[in-house]
């Protein structure tokens, strides 16, 4: 097995393999070599349609399926998934709260070259507005795989974000289970909580490592499932810290970090700094380029851990 996967290749592994074991419908919007449902197509061409490039109309099919009883996943790039599509997504899918699956990928700044216009950073914040609506971003190719069954599995609309941009394996061989609403600490600490999502989470380990060389315990949390967020294991590890950063490929605004600071806010007030990306557009460029642009890197999750616990009482 490769040493690094991107999570769109994975999502599209999962959902060949689990066509074997469920009776899923799987739809996409003329980008099924790029969203990789074509593995899908291959196999079960009798299940497999393709939308063409009208999106809106796709989660209308999607709902038009799933409330006949299917279990039906609609794909397309976060941008058309979660933007093009946004009042079709609340709708039809949301307000029936249908069992539909929106599989979004090429989502945040790892889009590269594809520049500003499909670099989406604003798809998890769009999604968090749909009451009922559950939102998972995976942090590696099995999580992805994982998170793909579990959504299956879910009663209801699920939008699961994944990237085109290949990230290192953090479960392999190991005796992982994915649950939807639970946070996986990877790393104990006690000095200040890191918590990521998505392809942060791997860099946060290595803002781990580099906070570790100065002297300070940093405890790392995979938010896999930011909606519903793990309450329970932000307030616990926040009242031991005493600090947080959060470390997303998104915008600061609506995503991973809106989202800990409101439950921490309910339940646990401490200092939470976010890393994310700053309320601006992206732009065209070689991915490491881009998140070293954007802030989206261990140096800076481990500056602001410092700055973090320097904000403590």
């Amino acid at each position: 097995m490769a040493d690094k996967i991107a999570t769109r290749e994975a999502y599209g592994k999962a959902l060949a393999e689990l066509g074997e074991k469920y009776d899923i419908v799987v739809l996409d919007a003329d980008l099924a070599e790029a969203t990789k449902t074509l593995m899908f197509k291959k196999k079960f061409p009798d299940r497999f349609f393709d939308c063409g490039i009208a999106e809106g109309n796709m989660m209308g099919v999607a709902a038009g399926l799933a409330a006949t009883g299917k279990t039906v996943f609609a794909s397309s790039f976060a941008m058309f998934a979660a933007g093009r599509a946004f009042e079709q997504v609340r709708n039809v899918i949301g307000y029936p709260h249908l069992n539909v699956k929106i599989g979004a990928t090429h989502a945040g700044i790892s889009v590269g070259e594809d520049g500003a216009t499909h670099q989406c950073n604003e798809d998890i914040a769009l999604m968090r507005t749909i009451p009922g609506m559950t939102i998972i971003n995976p942090a590696d190719g099995e999580e992805a795989k994982a998170a793909v069954e579990a959504a299956i599995l879910h009663d209801g609309p699920v939008y699961m974000r994944f990237g085109r941009y290949a990230v290192p394996y953090l479960y392999e061989g190991k005796d992982y289970q994915f649950e939807l609403g639970k946070g996986v600490t990877l790393a104990e600490g006690k000095d200040v909580t890191i918590v990521a999502t998505g392809l942060m989470v791997h860099i946060a380990l290595e803002a781990k490592e580099l906070l570790a060389k100065e002297g300070i315990s940093a405890e790392v949390i995979n938010i896999h499932t930011i909606k519903p967020i793990d309450k329970e294991l932000l307030a616990k590890s926040a009242a031991k810290t005493g600090a947080v950063v959060t470390a997303e490929e998104h915008n600061v605004v609506g995503g991973l970090g809106g989202a800990v600071c409101e439950a921490l806010a309910e339940t646990c007030p401490v200092p939470v700094l976010r890393v994310g990306v700053e309320d601006v557009y992206g732009r065209s460029g070689k991915v490491p380029a881009l998140l070293e642009a954007y802030g989206l890197t261990a140096e800076n999750i481990a500056a602001k851990a410092k700055a973090a616990i320097a904000l403590k009482k």
